[in-house]
């Protein structure tokens, strides 16, 4: 995965003129916006992998299991509490590996954990709740 960002796609994140502390890393600030838009975008992704289709894809209908919405979760990261969309599938079968309880705790070792078990090939390695214990063991 890249980790270099274009001069773009800064200049659109940091859009706005003069940048103060608090506008990256405060509250509302673009740092924890950016972790949640990743979050999001991470948990559909995970979705998708588990029934097997794209979002719109028409191989999804009448498999007998489709999105169904999002559930709100509250999410706790280094910078604070974030609230996050959780994608839901109408089974109720899909257990995401990022934050599955209400209340979860991600952490910067967290992340290694979530590397690890995706090596690129597309299958995620070990199951979802196998990960999910690593990551984040039940409380």
């Amino acid at each position: 995965m890249a980790t270099d960002f274009s001069p773009e796609i800064l200049d659109q994140l940091l859009a706005g003129g003069s940048l103060k502390p608090e506008d990256l890393a405060g509250e509302d600030g673009l740092f924890r916006r950016l972790k949640k838009a990743l979050l999001e975008r991470a948990l559909g992704a995970e979705l998708t992998h588990h029934l097997g289709y794209e979002k719109g894809d028409p191989a999804g209908r009448g498999s007998g299991n489709s999105r169904n919405g999002t559930s709100s979760k509250a999410l706790l990261t280094d910078d604070g509490e974030i609230e996050i969309e959780v994608p839901r599938d109408r089974a109720g079968t899909f257990e995401p590996v990022i934050g599955p309880d209400p209340l979860r705790r991600l952490r910067r070792e967290d992340h290694q954990s979530l590397r690890a078990g995706h090596d690129g090939t597309g299958d995620p390695g070990p199951s979802g709740r196998a990960l999910r214990h690593r990551v984040c063991p039940p409380i």
